[in-house]
């Protein structure tokens, strides 16, 4: 009797604990929306000065949505060998959480985007286009890569 009370106590601190552990996983760079940031920062840059903002910001996003991307891997490995193997593990996942950065650079993005169409800046906004489909291409490669490699 004692070891069905001792079993189910155990089975009760695990569950109604797990919505915290799966809370405090870091998410994929690709579900983190992104922060408002005003065009009107931009307002006074020429389309040259924004193409460079642009490649800058840009830059500063892959390296930190790779960041974002590695931590959540690793968030992810931890929390399922944590449940199957040794749950104690799982209060001790510390992830490196970059979600506000990634969020406020992807503002930065649409604002630059923004402040281009209202500046008229067509070669920038070419480079853009250019830059969303290709990350579009890599993202349904990888989901078609990752699909696969599942069925197999």
């Amino acid at each position: 009797m004692k070891l069905v009370r001792k079993s189910f106590a155990i089975s009760a601190i695990l569950t109604l604990s797990l919505p915290i552990f799966i809370a405090g996983c870091a998410d994929s760079s690709k579900n983190i929306s992104a922060s408002y940031v005003s065009p009107l920062k931009y307002r006074n840059y020429t389309c040259d000065q924004l193409t460079e903002e642009y490649a800058r910001v840009l830059e500063e996003s892959r390296t930190v949505n790779k960041s974002q991307d590695d931590t959540a891997g690793n968030d992810a490995v931890a929390m399922g060998v944590g449940l199957v193997l040794f749950w104690p593990a799982l209060f001790f996942i510390d992830s490196d959480d970059q979600k506000e950065e990634v969020s406020r650079l992807k503002g930065e993005l649409k604002a630059v985007d923004t402040t281009a169409i209202r500046k008229d800046c067509t070669s920038l906004r070419q480079v853009i286009r250019e830059d969303k489909k290709a990350a579009k291409d890599a993202a349904e490669k990888a989901a078609k890569t990752s699909s696969d490699t599942e069925g197999k």
